[in-house]
């Protein structure tokens, strides 16, 4: 990382361990990464996140709802306590957007979970698009009835509120499929069901418009010093070769499987080496 770029790193992986990475404890509040000047880390809670959410915007919420609805004061309070399904992805690409918008840091390296909460996060725009609709056609009942007893309607917070959540999947969508600005890059290991899975990933992220632009391939063995090393190695160059062929349009990026754990400021520096091309010989 360049001394003049501030970067942001976002981890929406429900079990995080970025925290075990850095050796540092994070959390759900940006803090910055002891020993690098220009990094900072946060560890997206989504229940956390829907709580501010909530709170933020408690009345418009509880106004959409009794103006939309049969309940009673009650029932609308005990609703707004509940969480929604799907809501993580959601609130943990809400969380992103919002850090993008503040516009306080240079780059924003998102650690996603494996393949499945990874596409659901990518998904989660339509999802927030779908509760917007259904959303609007509450409302449209509401303005239908106020304009046929007034004769007009005048938009209130609600319907601001609406709008701008539309304007934020809209904005979320346009930063995922801008592919200056935007880039995903699996992360694959030299076996059978890895290399299936991540084809499936990258032609899920196709559909969506979504293109990556090269692949890390870890724990490839490169030792050949005992005999197991060997039939590792010798096991591994096959899968290799199948990566190498599927994948042929991205630019592959090996990282050897290091004797020790990938733990601390001192073993990133290392596993960086082999990242960003300056590789030693040996892990």
């Amino acid at each position: 990382m360049s001394e003049n770029h501030r970067t942001l790193l976002i981890s929406t992986d429900p079990a995080h361990s970025v925290s075990d990475c850095l050796e540092q404890q994070i959390g759900f509040n940006v803090v910055k990464v002891d020993g690098v000047d220009n990094l900072s880390a946060i560890e997206v809670v989504a229940d956390e996140a829907l709580s501010v959410f909530k709170t933020a915007h408690h009345n418009e919420l509880k106004k959409l709802l009794e103006t939309s609805t049969n309940l009673d004061n009650e029932d609308i309070d005990e609703m707004l306590t509940l969480s929604i399904p799907g809501i993580d992805e959601v609130m943990s690409f809400k969380t992103i957007i919002d850090f993008i918008e503040e516009g306080e840091y240079d780059k924003y390296v998102v650690d996603t979970a494996p393949t499945g909460h990874a596409l659901r996060l990518i998904s989660s725009p339509k999802l927030l698009d779908a509760w917007i609709k259904v959303a609007a056609k509450m409302r449209w009942k509401y303005r239908y009835m106020v304009t046929s007893f007034s004769g007009s309607y005048k938009q209130d917070k609600v319907d601001t509120f609406l709008l701008n959540l539309k304007k934020t999947v809209k904005r979320i969508e346009n930063i995922l499929k801008n592919n200056s600005k935007c880039e995903f890059i699996p992360v694959c290991i030299p076996e059978a069901m890895a290399i299936i899975e991540t084809d499936r990933l990258l032609a899920d992220l196709g559909k969506s418009g979504i293109i990556s632009r090269q692949i890390i391939v870890n724990n490839v063995v490169v030792s050949e010093d005992c005999d197991f090393c060997k039939r590792r190695r010798a096991s591994q160059l096959p899968y290799l070769s199948q990566i190498s062929e599927i994948f042929s349009n991205l630019n592959m990026i090996e990282v050897p499987m290091f004797p020790e754990e990938i733990k601390g400021l001192k073993a990133l520096k290392k596993l960086s080496m082999y990242l960003f091309g300056d590789q030693p010989k040996k892990p």
